[in-house]
Formats: structure tokens, C-alpha cells, sequence
């Protein structure tokens, strides 16, 4: 399923406040509880709790083809691991300057620790992935 973005400046700036952070070589992740999941829940064809993703890359990373490229390894790394993760919550990726050369397993790897390091993931998930 396509992700949810975030579209209000406002609420990026929130995230990065008052949300908890976990910064890698590849990505800076911040994660906020969304105050609007219960409204986005009741929007949801299935009436799921979603979470809103973010990106952020800055033109000092490169040129458009390189920002682009960031975005769609930020993008599929979150979705692999997306299944794992509580619901409700804001999430912003800032890409950082190694992940120019980056693979996605790589990226993927990293945010899994990140999503792990900040509480994100669901107990059920963390103990099925620490039995593979």
C-alpha cells in the first residue's frame, strides 16, 4: 500500500522537536505519536492506524537525479520494514550525505535498527525476528 505523507511543514518541525531521534550513517530518523491517527484511522478504507512518512533531503546531498535516487532507497527501505511497526505515529527520514552511495539493504538494515533503538517495533515482530 502507498505510504501516508507528511504534508504540513508544521508537523516536520514537530517531529524534529519533540520527537525521539536515532541517527545513523545513512539516515536520521525521528518519530513522533501522530495526534490525528483516530481521524486518518476512520479515512482508511480498512480502518487501519497508519503511520505518516516524511522525507527530507537536502540539496547539498547532490543533484536532482542523486536527491531522487535518496528518496527511492528511503522509500523502499521503509516498506520493507514497514510490517514490523507500531501504527500511529509520525515518521521522518532525513537522508545524510553517505547514503549517496548507498544500497537499500544497507539503509534497510540501518532503519530497522533505528526503528528498534526508538521502541517502534511491535513485540510480537521483534520476537519473531530474533527467533530467524
Amino acid at each position: 500500500m502507498k505510504n501516508v505523507a507528511i504534508k504540513e511543514h508544521h508537523l516536520y518541525n514537530k517531529a524534529y522537536r519533540k520527537g525521539k531521534s536515532f541517527v545513523g550513517k545513512y539516515v536520521a530518523v525521528y518519530v513522533l505519536r501522530d495526534l490525528a491517527a483516530a481521524r486518518l484511522r476512520n479515512e482508511h478504507p480498512q480502518k487501519l492506524y497508519v503511520n505518516r512518512l516524511g522525507l527530507s533531503v537536502s540539496k547539498k546531498l547532490g543533484t536532482a537525479v542523486v536527491r531522487n535516487r535518496a528518496k527511492r532507497v528511503l522509500r523502499e527501505a521503509y516498506r520493507e520494514n514497514e510490517a514490523c511497526l507500531r501504527k500511529g505515529y509520525l515518521v521522518v527520514l532525513s537522508a545524510r550525505f553517505a547514503i549517496a552511495d548507498a544500497k537499500t539493504p544497507e539503509v534497510a538494515r540501518e532503519l530497522a535498527a533505528a526503528f528498534r533503538t526508538l521502541g517502534l517495533v511491535c513485540p510480537e515482530a521483534d520476537k519473531q525476528g530474533s527467533h530467524q
